[in-house]
């Protein structure tokens, strides 16, 4: 076992031990010349037990699969360091927490939460399988996965994983989690594939919505209704489909699964009796509209569906595709169909997730919207979503200019002003973005406007003090990567704020505890957060740090106010 303060390689510097399997043990270190932490597995090559051999072979197959995997649900592997007596992998280190901790504490979880991890792993794993070869992860359990801060999940574990190899008839080697493993994975049973891996996350979802752990007794997968007749029937129909023993009888591919998972409650059985009943009141009219428009418009379907089945193919490129691709995929996507904003979106979403948005991106980003902004129709939902997503993205995300908040909010301000203009306070987001919008306008006018000798009015103040109460709530909804750091960076914006402006809040009147609790609030929040990244753990300290000064300074300011003649 490495020792505690043991530098390896003169960078990785070991902090401490964080987990051990049977023959592994995985440490926390620090990398003494970026500043960062990484996760460290090592596992000792003359290790007893017959098995030895095959564990080490297989840390070397996780360890050289994973290097050339890029996906926001996989960790990345960095480093391999080898030695006559070790292999260490450095690798991501993950914050959070196990499915099966969550799991054992909590029991079954709620059927939404379930369905919306199911989504998330089902894409992870269709990623896997898009590799050429295929890679087969089957080991999928709740012990594999991580619970991000944010919401977002992890998989973890890569030591049994192996590519698919269409020669082969059978695997040779016994490896899995019995109780979550597929028949086939017990050796000589047949080959490993896609469909081994359905079964296993189906094995995942039956024992994360029911609570009942396959690995114990009664040892047999009931419909997930015998454990609670409210769940939907929908869901049970798919899990019973992904756990199927023979493989030809379950979901064929990851796309299938993902499709069913996202249209679950239309295989439920009330759903199916409420759209039976309708089918069979509109049927008739509906077959004779129907033979009436074809005649009429076939031509110009023709021309149409050509044009929509060539973009519907630009957007549904596989998540394999390389950054570069994605977004000359998307570009295009947008030029051929101006008027959809779902391009837009996904172009959005890939600059995201390279973890780069800087004026590069903004600007490729503005030329296309600039360009086609008058195609929008601005009434449309999906026009407003275009908006909200182009403003929060500019909001939490934007790394140009100097790289502030200010710049951020300054870049975001007029697309939540787009949106407040519409006055449709029936839209679902515009609560959030009429905040957005105000703290926004509150910076142009009062923070960034040095020039001006126009002080904040008491209604400026108070407006300012809702919109943080809102953007503070929703900040606890936010399931983003780095989710962490960017809530630790609101929270120190508005506790900066609030401190900056104590004058003029004890000045015009605003209510003294509406101050105290908001920055109150923030330093909870930001201290509740589980952070081990020195970016998040500076500005949580920061947060913690300055919570009394700020407290301290703003009872002053009251008093000071409540003393003038």
């Amino acid at each position: 076992m490495t020792r505690i303060g043991t530098i390896l390689e003169n960078k990785y510097e070991i902090l401490k031990k964080i987990g051990q399997g049977g023959m592994s043990v995985v440490y926390l270190a620090m990398d003494i010349k970026l500043n960062k932490q990484w996760a460290v597995k090592e596992i000792k090559k003359e290790a007893s037990g017959k098995h030895n051999e095959i564990i080490v072979q297989s840390l070397l197959a996780e360890a050289n699969l994973m290097k050339r995997l890029d996906h926001p649900a996989l960790p990345r592997i960095v480093d391999i360091i080898e030695n006559d007596e070790t292999i260490c992998v450095v690798m991501d280190y993950i914050e959070g927490e196990s499915l099966d901790r969550i799991f054992n504490e909590q029991g079954a979880q709620p059927q939404e939460l379930v369905i919306e991890w199911g989504k998330q792993l089902c894409m992870a794993l269709q990623y896997l399988h898009n590799q050429s070869p295929a890679i087969i992860y089957r080991d999928m359990k709740p012990a594999n996965v991580m619970l991000k801060p944010e919401g977002n999940l992890k998989i973890i574990d890569f030591g049994i994983a192996r590519e698919f190899k269409e020669q082969n008839m059978a695997d040779t080697i016994s490896l899995g989690t019995k109780g979550y493993a597929a028949p086939e994975q017990f050796g000589g049973k047949g080959q490993t594939d896609a469909r081994t891996d359905i079964y296993c996350l189906g094995v995942t979802l039956y024992s994360l919505v029911t609570g009942h752990d396959p690995c114990e007794p009664p040892y047999e997968l009931y419909p997930i209704r015998h454990w609670d007749a409210s769940l939907s029937s929908g869901l049970e129909r798919i899990i019973q489909k992904c756990t199927q023993l023979n493989p030809n009888d379950r979901y064929q591919s990851c796309a299938e699964l993902l499709y069913a998972l996202d249209h679950y409650e239309k295989i439920d059985d009330q759903y199916k009796r409420i759209q039976r009943k309708k089918l069979n009141r509109f049927s008739a009219a509906t077959v004779a509209c129907a033979l009436m428009l074809i005649v009429g418009i076939t031509t110009n379907l023709l021309a149409a569906n050509e044009t929509n089945n060539n973009y519907q193919v630009l957007i549904d490129i596989s998540t394999a595709t390389d950054y570069n691709t994605k977004i000359a995929t998307y570009e295009e996507a947008i030029r051929l169909v101006p008027r959809d904003t779902r391009a837009y979106t996904l172009l959005l979403q890939a600059y995201k997730d390279n973890g780069v948005f800087g004026d590069t991106e903004s600007g490729q980003f503005l030329a296309l919207y600039n360009e086609y902004q008058s195609q929008f129709d601005t009434r449309e939902v999906d026009y407003l979503d275009l908006c909200y997503d182009i403003g929060t993205t500019y909001w939490h995300f934007y790394s140009g200019g100097d790289n502030s908040f200010r710049t951020r909010i300054l870049k975001s301000h007029p697309y939540f002003k787009t949106i407040v203009d519409t006055e449709n306070d029936q839209y679902s987001l515009y609560a959030m973005a009429q905040s957005y919008y105000i703290i926004g306008q509150f910076y142009s006018q009062y923070v960034l406007n040095t020039t001006s000798v126009k002080e904040p009015a008491r209604e400026a103040y108070d407006e300012l003090i809702d919109s943080l109460k809102i953007c503070i709530e929703n900040m606890e909804y936010y399931s983003l990567d780095d989710g962490a750091f960017i809530k630790l960076s609101v929270y120190q914006e508005i506790s900066n704020l609030l401190n900056d402006h104590r004058n003029g809040f004890a000045m015009t009147g605003v209510d003294k505890a509406q101050v105290l609790y908001l920055l109150g609030t923030v330093y909870e929040r930001a201290s509740a957060l589980s952070v081990t990244q020195p970016k998040s753990v500076s500005i949580q300290h920061f947060i913690q740090e300055n919570y009394e000064g700020y407290r301290d300074a703003i009872e002053r300011a009251y008093r000071n106010a409540g003393e003038r003649p």
